[in-house]
């Protein structure tokens, strides 16, 4: 655990307007291999970047973004600027329309935890088959996938995938927890340019910003007990063994 947060400075990018961006290259699987460097990028929105991030993300050599996003969040935010610099755009929500409030009584209007997580889903799972498909081929790479924060739904987004690939759950629940890194920066640039939101204090956007020190264990925990874990899940919604080598083939080493 503690490796992997030192390890944040060598995987996240301080864009001045794009928060939360890293690479999950490096990190060890059970086998013996590790994860390429340079192909999977994760991080939250991107309509905020400035010229001189803009010209840094160019350098990344990003292919595809993955837009996990409901449709409002598009249409308040826009995809970003990446379409403008000849980045393919694929957008695949993993909560539909309407989801938060159907999420709200599911498990209570509580804010960000593992049981929310689990009850994403209870929604169709094509969005999990459809971006397995995309990170399963190597044309499509280097990707980003991103939602609005870059840790809720891009973080268990992110689990499933770092699970195919062997990665160790300690590992997996560290590089969730790096969120929790970039947040206060986030935070002070959200102030400094358009203010606290109404009605919400400072400490109060750092912990919505942030995530859970037990979201990610409770998830997996429940994925273990409901399904018999992440890999389970995904075959149990009809992604095939042929993903499943295809994703550890493009991004593991040999």
């Amino acid at each position: 655990m503690v490796t992997m947060e030192l390890d944040f400075e060598n995987r996240h990018t301080p864009f001045e307007g794009c928060f939360n961006f890293r690479d999950i290259g490096g990190y060890p699987t059970e086998d013996g291999r590790t994860l390429r460097w340079g192909r999977y990028f994760r991080a939250g929105r991107q309509d905020r970047m400035t010229k001189a991030d803009l010209s840094l993300v160019a350098e990344k050599g990003i292919r595809t973004q993955i837009d996990l996003r409901r449709s409002d969040e598009i249409d308040d935010q826009g995809v970003g600027p990446l379409v403008e610099i000849g980045v393919r755009y694929v957008r695949h929500p993993v909560i539909p329309d309407g989801g938060s409030e159907v999420l709200n009584k599911l498990v209570g209007a509580t804010g960000i935890s593992g049981e929310r997580y689990l009850g994403y889903l209870s929604f169709d799972p094509s969005p999990w088959i459809g971006y397995l498909d995309i990170i399963a081929s190597a044309d499509e790479q280097p990707l980003l996938i991103h939602c609005t924060a870059g840790k809720d739904r891009t973080g268990i987004t992110t689990a499933f995938v770092l699970s195919i690939l062997g990665v160790p759950e300690e590992v997996i629940i560290a590089d969730y927890l790096l969120t929790n890194r970039d947040v206060r920066r986030q935070v002070d640039f959200v102030e400094a340019n358009f203010g606290l939101p109404p009605d919400m204090s400072r400490e109060a956007l750092v912990k919505a910003t942030g995530v859970p020190n037990n979201a990610m264990t409770v998830f997996l925990n429940g994925l273990k007990r409901d399904h018999g874990g992440p890999i389970e899940y995904l075959k149990s919604i009809g992604v095939s063994e042929a993903t499943f080598d295809a994703i550890r083939g493009t991004l593991l080493t040999d």
